[in-house]
């Protein structure tokens, strides 16, 4: 067994498993093309390491290619879970459309750039002068009914399973309830509704390592957004929690299953859990 990472914080003790700087992608093509999994490439890697070394990544090519893009990952939300999924409205950033999305929405409403994370490039769009200000920043109009809740619910799943699901509260600034933005995390129960959708989500769209956020109106969710790579704080655990999930996610992924392997050796397992 061999893999590579090009995250060493995210897969820190893993056995067999050369840690590389991204940079040193084209050095160790050898050993890439021949390791039984590459782990968290960068999203630029992932095009010449899955189609030029025929490299088995994880996270999966899925995960990549729709968290990369706020606008990829709403329109496959739309079509495998549309009741699920808040009124978004996509378009080119001309004067015709600003105007006409500017007309069309309820206000105040949310407005986002397809790439970013934590909180970042969202805005809450009150004002004309709101409008502008985010006109002005991007090349395309991504838009969104604004849900009437003051928390979401964070769901981490690994593999098929769940890790974490916790409740986001509102930063005391309001609106913002990612934690990096000044949101609580309270651990209460999350409904069961919230987390059957994350799993439907993963299971149907061929994601395997993301946070869901899921918003609960009158007891319907509703998916806001999943990212790819997500912080720790709300996962009782930490690190060494997920590094235990996706070892053995990865580990059951690598190991023939079926009548004819009834069970699978221990002894790998074992080994990289005492190198972790």
């Amino acid at each position: 067994m061999s893999w590579v990472s090009f995250n060493v914080f995210r897969t820190l003790g893993f056995a067999d498993t050369l840690q590389l700087k991204p940079g040193e992608v084209f050095r160790y093509r050898a050993d890439i093309g021949a390791a039984d999994w590459v782990l968290f490439p960068e999203y630029w890697q992932l095009n010449a390491l899955v189609y030029g070394l025929k490299a088995r990544v994880f996270p999966s090519e899925a995960s990549y290619r729709l968290g990369h893009n706020k606008i990829e990952m709403t329109r496959a939300f739309e079509l495998v879970a549309p009741a699920n999924t808040p009124v978004t409205r996509i378009a080119a950033n001309t004067p015709e459309n600003a105007t006409g999305l500017w007309e069309q929405m309820d206000h105040p409403f949310v407005a986002k750039l397809p790439k970013a994370s934590q909180g970042n490039g969202v805005w809450l769009i009150e004002s004309l002068q709101d409008w502008r200000d985010y006109l002005a920043g991007t090349d395309v109009l991504y838009v969104q009914e604004l849900l009437p809740i003051d928390r979401d619910i964070r769901i981490v799943i690994i593999g098929d399973q769940v890790i974490a699901a916790y409740w986001r509260l509102q930063a005391a600034q309001g609106f913002y309830n990612n934690v990096a933005r000044g949101g609580f995390v309270d651990r209460s129960p999350v409904p069961r509704a919230a987390v059957d959708l994350a799993l439907h989500l993963a299971q149907a769209l061929e994601i395997n390592h993301a946070g869901f956020d899921i918003a609960m109106v009158g007891g319907h969710p509703y998916v806001l957004e999943f990212n790819r790579l997500f912080g720790n704080q709300g996962i009782e655990g930490g690190d060494a929690r997920l590094r235990e999930a996706i070892l053995d996610y990865l580990l059951q992924q690598s190991v023939p299953t079926g009548p004819n392997f009834p069970s699978r050796p221990t002894s790998p397992r074992r080994r990289l859990r005492q190198a972790a």
